[in-house]
């Protein structure tokens, strides 16, 4: 069996998989999410420690038998700095979403300097990647900049945090997909970079060792979940998805619907670039050898559900939204589009926000968790149509996964929208999955990526039934809309 530690954006969990995939325990846990200003999503990096560590413990309860290897999958982008002698964070982590850092990739821009990032890391400028979060902690926090100077501090994405402390600091490192979401990695030579440490002012003294995505990179110390097992698998949360749905061709795409929603194409063994808003990203690295992909990020999609029920109370669990937007037709031409922190791929607007248009007397609660849900579908599909136009190909299906994916009338929307169909697998766990597979490749359970592919199996298939007439005429009233979000904030 293979312990998978998920580290997501609102909540922990560990899943215990067999060696077939087959979940055989799973235990979550919500941690709170800090506001403390408009733009800025901060989290308690202890906090986030404490609920992995207590999911750790519980799914290992649900389950008899050894446990060969430990997975590491986590939110991507958010950045924890930290105290090495005593494993304090000396701020808040700060969340993926954060938008506080718009000033500073507009002043790099503005500098010149897109150019040269783009092409040595595949990223656009843009706050949601973590270098210059790691340097506006560095100037926020007293001191911390000469302590950093001095090797006092490090720094990290969510995986390093959890590694680090899962050895009891023995080991600081990152694996390749992580590393590439910071800004700070070149593609091409899978190291960090001088030059652009030095233009995002981030020490590279604080950084860590970057490693293979699968292979033991350290063990667990005593006393801890899974004490003397090897964390042997380590990949952000959206390229372990892309594992966990065996897209191990190239021209596979697949798309997860969690807080936000990411669509990865598998791209080989070259870093494909993009010239139409996509992102270029390593998807993992197993031995020496890489392997890239194309990525299109969407910021805000289940969040959408969560601010129905949190913030409008319009619906008590996340679960009610697909049985209230169904009981309509349609929306009856309302239109959300939830730029909550900006717009992400293809658009990169960070100064949009969000928007409802086509509200009349007779809107209700049911046209606005309908509209909700077609935002998801909307942005999904933008994202899938920059994606083929950069492939010079149309994409022949999408496997899907992530909490929405359960969600029927979503999927069938999403079908509708891209003209394709939508395959949900068998196991939708899938980023949970992709840690516990790295794992189990890096200490021989499985022998190759043959081995696992053959593990991969199809739920439903979605099937399109609009016409392309109509989800056309859909899609353009969308984007009359997305263009009245945009700017608001400039």
């Amino acid at each position: 069996m293979l312990l998978a530690l998920d580290q997501g954006t609102t909540s922990s969990r560990a899943i215990v998989f067999d060696e077939t995939g087959r979940i055989r325990s799973v235990a979550q846990k919500e941690f709170r999410q800090h506001y403390p200003r408009p733009g800025w999503v901060e989290h308690d990096a202890q906090e986030i420690l404490d609920s992995q560590l207590e999911v750790a413990w519980a799914a290992l309860r649900g389950v008899d038998g050894p446990v060969a290897a430990v997975g590491i999958t986590n939110q991507r982008e958010t950045v924890v700095v930290w105290d090495r002698t005593t494993g304090r964070a000396i701020h808040r982590a700060l969340v993926w979403q954060d938008r506080r850092t718009a000033a500073v990739c507009e002043r790099l821009r503005a500098g010149g300097h897109e150019a040269l990032v783009r092409s040595r890391t595949g990223l656009v400028l843009d706050p949601y990647f973590s270098a210059a979060k790691i340097a506006w902690i560095l100037d926020a926090v007293p001191g911390a900049r000469d302590r950093a100077r001095r090797g006092e501090l490090a720094a990290g994405t969510v995986d390093s945090w959890l590694a680090w402390h899962l050895t009891g600091g023995r080991v600081h490192v990152t694996d390749a997909s992580n590393a590439s979401r910071t800004s700070l990695y070149d593609l091409h030579h899978g190291a960090w970079d001088a030059e652009l440490c030095a233009l995002f002012d981030v020490p590279p003294a604080i950084l860590p060792d970057v490693v293979a995505s699968a292979g033991t990179a350290g063990v667990v110390t005593g006393g801890l979940p899974g004490a003397g097992l090897p964390i042997a698998g380590m990949a952000g949360d959206q390229q372990a998805a892309l594992f966990g749905q065996a897209c191990f061709t190239p021209g596979q795409v697949k798309n997860t619907y969690g807080t936000g929603c990411f669509l990865l194409m598998q791209t080989g063994d070259t870093p494909a670039a993009s010239t139409n808003g996509l992102l270029t990203t390593v998807a993992w690295q197993i031995g020496d050898h890489r392997s890239y992909a194309l990525e299109g990020s969407v910021f805000i999609a289940g969040a959408v559900v969560q601010w129905l029920r949190d913030g409008l109370g319009i619906i008590e669990r996340s679960s009610d939204i697909e049985a209230l937007a169904a009981s309509v037709p349609d929306s009856e031409g309302v239109v959300f589009v939830p730029a909550f922190t900006g717009l992400g791929a293809p658009w990169w607007d960070p100064h949009a926000r969000g928007t409802m248009v086509g509200v009349s007397r007779g809107t209700t609660r049911a046209h606005i968790a309908r509209a909700a849900l077609e935002s998801i579908a909307f942005q999904v599909h933008d994202v899938a149509e920059a994606m083929a136009t950069d492939a010079g190909a149309p994409l022949v299906d999408l496997r899907v996964d992530g909490g929405a994916s359960a969600n029927d009338l979503l999927m069938g929307m999403q079908a509708d929208l891209l003209g394709i169909p939508v395959v949900r697998p068998a196991v939708t766990e899938t980023t949970a999955l992709g840690a516990a597979l790295l794992a189990g490749l890096g200490v021989g359970v499985y022998g190759s990526l043959e081995d696992i592919e053959a593990l991969w199996g199809a739920d439903r298939r979605f099937e399109p039934r609009l016409s392309r007439r109509e989800s056309g005429a859909r899609v353009a009233q969308w984007r009359r809309a997305v263009e009245r979000s945009r700017g608001w904030t400039a």
